[in-house]
């Protein structure tokens, strides 16, 4: 049995390698699709945020696909040159794999430890994979699992008690110092990916109602409006909302900043110095920095927020030991759970060996001794029973005491070859 874990995420590539090496939904199906007809005998989930990018792998043999192998195949299907990827990847295989999900799921590896939203990209992750008939039971087991310990961390400790996640320290931390209710503010959202959804989420935690949606598809800015009870706007009309808005947070993708300062200047007059919040989300930044030192301007970028993140993180470390004992005493039940997996079969066929000769023998005694009555029959088998538990008990002994640290490859390979049990 094999279990592997393959990726890259904020902790050691740039936001630049793993963008181009991230998955939309459409793209995660199509991948699994991919990888199941390349590896055909091999269990996958594609975990793709905006932080990692992770291709889980198991099987019930001994080979998983390698990291170069997986290199490969994420730069062909991103169309990238594949030469020194793998140096970009990680590579964690069986208990240490099983932490690193478990961590991952617990949102103890989050770029904001805490933070709600990666619980269920996994769960997402993991679904897409099992619809797509990626998943086995390995996967299913490891998780199954990893979700208990995510929520055996929340429900244990206090990582998860204050809002942590990019958006909400965001809205908490910054917005509300400026804004002391958000029920009377013109919200603007421009872009409409995941952050803007989830900082629309913060936003009407926190009670504001008008909202604008502005993108340059202007369906996915309908649909994400309609899912969050505002209204969309065209791109052409992002100058107008500006001018009416209260508190901007833009997320785009833009190359280059979607507001100049030369283009905030044209509408600066119609704000009638009304105060302007904005929280530029977006990587590279969509607003001029130079807009920030206009009068009744609030303007903060994605750098702005490490000073709270830190804050968080720093009230975090006391909990995370306590959170990171769960995740080892989840990993070490599952673990242990793999490994009686293994040995599993290699008992019942030693089992089932020695019970063959055994019957063999008790039905060739009785033949020569047919008048013996049943009490003594019983009394017999009885004895053979006992014999052969007494005989069987130092090797399964020793196969379990072997399990307890890992799975006993070696030892089981000399008990299939000692007493023939590939047969």
């Amino acid at each position: 049995m094999k279990v592997q874990v393959v990726g890259l995420s904020h902790q050691n590539a740039s936001i630049a390698v793993r963008e181009r090496l991230a998955f939309s939904s459409e793209q995660t199906c199509a991948a699994l699709e991919r990888l199941r007809q390349q590896f055909p005998e091999v269990e996958v989930v594609l975990l793709s945020t905006c932080n990692r990018v992770e291709v889980y792998t198991a099987t019930e043999g001994d080979s998983v696909p390698t990291r170069f192998e997986l290199a490969e195949f994420l730069a062909r299907f991103h169309g990238l040159e594949s030469s020194g990827l793998a140096e970009h990847l990680y590579q964690r295989t069986d208990e240490a794999a099983i932490r690193h999900l478990f961590t991952v799921a617990s949102s103890l590896d989050s770029m904001v430890v805490g933070e709600t939203q990666i619980l269920s990209q996994v769960k997402q992750a993991y679904q897409l994979a099992t619809e797509r008939e990626c998943t086995g039971p390995l996967t299913h087991a490891a998780f199954q699992a990893a979700l208990k310990a995510a929520r055996r961390v929340a429900g244990e400790t206090a990582v998860h008690q204050r809002r942590v996640s990019i958006p909400s320290v965001a809205v908490a931390d910054f917005a509300q110092q400026i804004f002391e209710r958000f029920d009377d503010k013109n919200t603007l959202v421009i872009g409409a990916g995941e952050t803007a959804e989830e900082t629309l989420r913060y936003l009407q935690d926190q009670g504001a109602q008008d909202v604008t949606v502005i993108n340059r598809h202007v369906e996915r800015a309908e649909e994400l409006a309609r899912r969050w009870r505002g209204r969309a706007a065209p791109w052409e009309r992002l100058p107008e909302a500006l001018a009416q808005a209260d508190l901007v947070i833009s997320t785009t993708g833009a190359e280059e900043p979607i507001v100049t300062l030369d283009r905030f200047r044209t509408i600066e007059a119609s704000r009638y110095q009304r105060p302007l919040f904005v929280l530029d989300l977006a990587v590279p930044r969509d607003f001029d920095p130079a807009i920030g030192d206009r009068p009744g301007v609030y303007l903060y970028s994605i750098d702005d927020l490490r000073q709270a993140c830190e804050r968080n993180r720093g009230a975090r470390d006391r909990e995370l030991p306590a959170a990171m004992r769960i995740v080892d005493q989840e990993t070490r039940r599952f673990m242990a759970d793999l490994h009686h997996r293994a040995t599993g079969p290699v008992i019942q066929r030693l089992r089932k060996g020695w019970e063959k000769p055994k019957e063999e023998e008790l039905s060739r005694l009785f033949h020569k001794l047919p008048d013996l009555d049943e009490r003594a029959r019983d009394e017999i088998r009885q004895s053979f029973d006992r014999l052969v538990a007494k005989l069987m008990h130092p090797p399964l002994e020793s196969l379990r005491d072997e399990a307890r640290h890992g799975i006993p490859n070696a030892l089981l390979e000399a008990l299939t070859k000692l007493f023939k049990l590939k047969d």
